[in-house]
């Protein structure tokens, strides 16, 4: 029994270890050293709902349903196309996302503020024209809006549906507030601060939005071609087929995605749970390691 236990702990320790670092890349224990073991003030205090979302297994499905619906806006979906590398360098796009959430929600408030300078001075570079003639800037207020607004659904809906712990409706509404400060930091005007005013700005959107070229291969790129080892293909291809179902009806629709509820229901949401709570597990030990060594935080 000592000997399959200490198997199994070896196991998680491996998958853990190995997926943290596909994710926050070769910095990663550097950078989640310094994020977690500075001291000073924090943007969120530990009770904060962003840091239960943000910290939750339930992240890997949003994240990839949040780049799919974010690539439905023309504009924003050129700029990611021409500038962000995501073919050439997926892995390390996901790094640095990765690593700017880490350091927004656990980080210290001057790190935090860094991160977001870095950020907005990347996106006043971004500039150029659609294949059909559109101009763009990614620091347009309007676009990062938009980006903002699909991001912080698309994390709620997977936190509500496959997170440990899913939020109160009042917890909801204190996760919109708590990404508005982080949004507003990075150029957003007026982002919302609640459940209603995050449905209306995305109602808003609406009429803009499209799947176009650039979108569909996207799509096809994260859900059929990914840059993930074949060992590694089935579960991913399990949190592909979660973030599609977590998807509105309307933007499967526009990508030309298959949304089944029967199979939904009785298939695709059940594995995801599964998913989702063996990425939990095997990340469970850095977790607690992070919250035994982390200095007292406030916000």
């Amino acid at each position: 029994m000592r000997m399959i236990g200490s198997g199994v702990i070896g196991l998680r320790e491996q998958l853990g270890n190995g997926l943290f670092t596909r994710v926050a890349g070769p910095d990663g224990p550097r950078n989640r050293a310094r994020i977690h073991h500075t001291p000073g003030p924090r943007w969120f205090a530990p009770d904060r709902p962003v840091r239960r979302v943000h910290g939750d297994a339930s992240m890997f499905i949003g994240g990839l349903s949040a780049l799919l619906l974010q690539s439905l806006h023309p504009l924003a979906m050129a700029a990611v196309a021409a500038h962000s590398g995501y073919r050439g360098d997926p892995w390390g796009r996901l790094q640095r996302t990765s690593t700017f959430l880490a350091v927004t929600t656990y980080g210290t408030a001057e790190h935090a503020a860094e991160a977001c300078a870095q950020v907005r001075a990347v996106h006043e570079r971004v500039r150029g024209v659609t294949p059909q003639g559109e101009a763009y800037h990614a620091a347009d207020p309007h676009l990062l809006g938009w980006v903002h607004a699909a991001e912080v659904d698309s994390f709620l809906r997977a936190h509500q549906r496959y997170g440990a712990e899913p939020l109160t409706p009042s917890g909801c509404d204190a996760y919109v507030a708590d990404t508005a400060r982080t949004a507003a930091e990075l150029g957003v005007v007026d982002p919302p601060t609640d459940r209603a005013e995050l449905a209306r700005l995305l109602a808003s959107y609406r009429p803009e939005l499209r799947a176009s070229p650039q979108a569909r291969e996207a799509a096809r790129f994260l859900l059929l071609d990914p840059p993930v080892p074949l060992a590694a293909r089935l579960p991913y291809g399990v949190l592909a087929a979660n973030a599609v179902s977590l998807l509105p009806s309307w933007a499967a629709r526009e990508l030309r995605l298959p949304k089944i509820p029967v199979v939904d229901e009785w298939c695709v949401r059940p594995l995801g749970t599964v998913m989702t709570s063996a990425v939990r597990w095997a990340l469970a030990p850095s977790r607690a390691a992070i919250a035994a060594a982390a200095p007292p935080q406030g916000g």
